[in-house]
């Protein structure tokens, strides 16, 4: 019984941690379905995560209105969205940054860094591309994600 008790003070409290708006009601009944509310707003996600994670919560067994689930995606979409990624500056960025953002292998993020300390800094995308050896079409592909400063 103290542990019930327990369990719905921390549920409330997690209630009153949401925002309020339309969805937070619906967002709360779904949500502690299978775990409690807190868990569902420690994640950020943009809305095709959002969406995502509401169908894995489907498959999984979750259950209420289709009207319910699209209000439980607006919520979270609207209040819980996720961070934008931060810019690459191509300038500092070590070898490991450009393995990671831009999914280049390891030798063609040190020929990054060798035509950087021979050439001085990149000035464009241009620049950047005509380092010897890289993959110039992930890179144009991530172009939005880069930075000259």
């Amino acid at each position: 019984m103290r542990t019930a008790a327990l369990l719905l003070s921390f549920g409330a409290a997690a209630f009153a941690q949401l925002p309020d708006g339309p969805g937070k009601e619906e967002t709360a009944k779904l949500c502690s379905q299978c775990h409690e509310i807190a868990r569902s707003f420690s994640l950020r996600q943009d809305r095709a995560g959002w969406q995502a994670t509401i169908a894995k919560m489907i498959s999984l067994g979750a259950q209420g209105s289709d009207k319910d689930f699209s209000l439980v995606l607006d919520y979270l979409s609207t209040n819980f969205p996720g961070e934008a990624v931060p810019k690459l500056n191509v300038n500092k960025a070590s070898a490991i940054e450009f393995e990671s953002a831009l999914t280049l292998r390891r030798s063609q993020s040190a020929a990054i860094i060798r035509y950087r300390e021979e050439h001085g800094p990149f000035k464009s995308l241009a620049d950047l591309e005509k380092v010897p050896g890289i993959d110039a079409a992930k890179i144009e592909a991530k172009k939005d994600r880069l930075s000259f400063e």
